[in-house]
């Protein structure tokens, strides 16, 4: 599905993108320094402070569950209804099906490069979304993509979370 998609394309994707996520790519692209891409390590959550509720963090595991929820930020556990940390991407995806979730991670795993989405898309629940998403591989060894960094702004952001009950 993403393999038509060229660097080229993803650069002008990323430009047309709202500035948060320019801003934040910019912000990849000085910790790689002369890597292809930078190491968590890199990434210090004090300078992202303001992305921090829109920022998912997904593991690169080796063994069946393949991607896993380490961090999920407080906007997009609102936006998904419930929080999906620990848990598989394809047991708590938020796209209309797992496979077009987990063909996006292993996109970012095979071709260690940035992707950027910006088309509509389908929720689990039938709403249609509006959000320019940006997926930053990170590596420890510098070849291996072990993590992916996810940032998205959302256009029409609703809430999925339920209203707590009143006890009376």
């Amino acid at each position: 599905m993403y393999e038509n998609v060229t660097r080229e394309e993803i650069e002008l994707r990323i430009a047309a993108s709202h500035g948060s996520v320019r801003s934040l790519y910019d912000h990849w692209r000085t910790k790689c320094g002369d890597r292809a891409m930078p190491s968590r390590k890199d990434i210090d959550p004090l300078d992202l402070k303001s992305y921090l509720p829109s920022v998912i963090l997904i593991d690169v595991v080796a063994d069946a569950r393949r991607f896993v929820y380490r961090l999920v930020g407080t906007k997009e556990v609102s936006e998904r209804g419930h929080d999906p940390t620990g848990k598989a991407v394809g047991e708590a995806f938020f796209a209309k099906t797992a496979e077009e979730a987990l063909d996006l991670y292993a996109y970012i795993v095979r071709e260690r490069h940035p992707f950027c989405f910006r088309d509509p898309y389908e929720a689990p629940d039938g709403q249609m979304e509006h959000e320019d998403i940006l997926y930053l591989p990170l590596s420890a060894n510098g070849t291996d993509v072990d993590m992916i960094l996810v940032y998205s702004h959302n256009y029409n952001f609703r809430s999925r979370m339920s209203a707590p009950s009143v006890l009376r």
